[in-house]
């Protein structure tokens, strides 16, 4: 599935077209081009594909589902998308408001609450509260695609998640490993697909902002209660990335013969 032959650099501002209708969002070209690029660099889209589409309510997943909702009804190929939202308990945190958003664009959508933060208590073992809160939601998305029939499960990580995962491995691991654009998982039945590998973090923002998308705010208690290494190499990078503008392109270069075997070229 190709939508763009050639990737260009996000552009400094944005143009978007923001009608009545939730269900008619155009998102910008400076994002359908890379993530067009990315879908057609690593195959992520087939014909007859269905797609289940983590959505925290983040900006991220929020700003894919848009991007892919707006390509389902212009690429050259059929695919069909669905939605599931993995509630793990944890106070303050409502994802109800996205019941109503999707019936508005009549996709598919899958509520799955299971008591996560309390499990953990007992069973993350060594884990931190993250490894297992992330392993848990995965596992729940996985059940909720075989179960609604997708065969492909997208994620929303972005360019400056997979920098920021590639440097704490260099930095803290030893190796030279990130985030996959596309895999299959261990168990053979469901692949896993990041459309987002190719887009910044701040074209997201912009896009969620000027689109008005109903954001959910993270407030997990245990994101915030003490300084992460991610959030450590976010800033880090982006202190680097002052004085050198081309470094997210630098580190795209370098980590794309680790992010999957499908890659062209």
């Amino acid at each position: 599935m190709t939508i763009d032959k050639k990737q260009k650099e996000p552009a400094k501002t944005m143009n978007i077209s923001v009608p009545n209708s939730k269900s008619s969002i155009k998102p910008p070209k400076n994002l359908l081009r890379p993530v067009g690029r990315a879908i057609a660099d690593y195959q992520m889209i087939q014909e007859g594909d269905r797609l289940l589409l983590g959505l925290s309510g983040g900006k991220d997943s929020l700003s894919l589902l848009h991007l892919l909702h707006h390509l389902k009804s212009y690429a050259p190929v059929n695919f069909e998308l669905a939605v599931a939202t993995v509630d793990p308990g944890i106070e303050g945190f409502d994802p109800s408001p996205l019941k109503d958003y999707l019936a508005g664009l009549g996709i598919d959508y899958y509520y799955r609450k299971q008591e996560i933060a309390e499990q953990a208590e007992e069973n993350m073992g060594r884990d931190s509260f993250c490894a297992y809160c992330s392993r848990m939601r995965r596992g729940i998305l996985y059940s909720t695609a075989r179960k609604s029939s997708c065969n492909k499960l997208v994620l929303a990580q972005h360019l400056d998640d997979l920098a920021e995962s590639f440097m704490m491995s260099v930095f803290h691991g030893g190796s030279l490993r990130t985030m996959k654009a596309c895999y299959t998982i261990d168990a053979g039945d469901l692949q896993v697909i990041r459309p987002l590998v190719y887009v910044r973090e701040r074209q997201l923002e912009k896009f969620a902002e000027a689109a008005e998308l109903p954001v959910i705010a993270d407030n997990c208690p245990a994101c915030f209660s003490k300084p992460t290494q991610r959030e450590h190499m976010k800033k880090l990078l982006a202190q680097e990335e002052k004085v050198n503008p081309n470094l997210f392109a630098n580190l795209l270069h370098a980590m794309r013969p680790l992010m999957g075997e499908k890659v062209k070229g």
